[in-house]
């Protein structure tokens, strides 16, 4: 069985750019549509995903990186419908590790590491996730994330109120990682505190709720 760098077509020291670089072709031209077939395209998937999980694990096993530019963050998340669906709520301490054990995956639950120096909804979208959004610039609440573990910077300059704040819940589009390791619930735009701060959706929004 090749392995996933053989899959991506890139060499084991080939950097995370590179990585993400590569999986954005391959998975092109493995998708049905461009003429591959459903095995290449989930092989494609399922390699990219194993080496995200390397890069979140080799983040995480760094207790106290140096303190300079180019720090990072590991990222754990699921999605918020995925946790209803099931039953589950926000406030379920063992959230993440029930997520794990019931085998969500794929654009609902990953562990990946990101930049410090990024807003996080960028770098999600650099590793081929999409999260909803719509301003991208902390005016509405359709890319607002209920941050669990760890810290999400929030500018100044932002629409939610008090309340969603002491709840934890933050704007991924200006907001850039601040600890080591973060926990956090995605697509939470619908919470009472801030789903009147919505803007239209975008269409990547509309697949969602359809």
């Amino acid at each position: 069985m090749p392995s996933p760098f053989e899959v991506l077509g890139v060499d084991p020291g080939t950097p995370q750019d590179g990585i993400h670089d590569a999986y954005r072709e391959r998975v092109k031209e493995a998708h049905p549509d461009q003429g591959g077939s459903v095995a290449q395209f989930r092989r494609v998937q399922a390699a990219y995903e194993t080496l995200l999980e390397r890069e979140y694990e080799a983040q995480s096993a760094v207790s106290d990186p140096p303190a300079e530019t180019g720090a990072r963050t590991a990222v754990e998340f699921v999605e918020y419908e995925a946790i209803v669906d099931r039953g589950w709520g926000l406030d379920d301490s063992d959230l993440f590790e029930k997520s794990r054990a019931a085998g969500i995956n794929g654009s609902e639950y990953g562990r990946i590491a990101v930049d410090q120096d990024a807003p996080l909804l960028e770098s999600i979208e650099d590793r081929g996730f999409a999260w909803p959004y719509s301003c991208r610039g902390g005016a509405c609440a359709n890319c607002a994330v209920a941050v669990l573990e760890g810290e999400l910077s929030q500018p100044v300059n932002h629409i939610l109120p008090e309340e969603a704040i002491e709840q934890g819940i933050r704007l991924s589009c200006v907001g850039k990682p601040q600890t080591d390791h973060l926990r956090l619930v995605y697509n939470v735009k619908h919470l009472p505190s801030i789903e009147d701060l919505r803007l239209p959706p975008r269409p990547v929004d509309r697949q969602e709720t359809d």
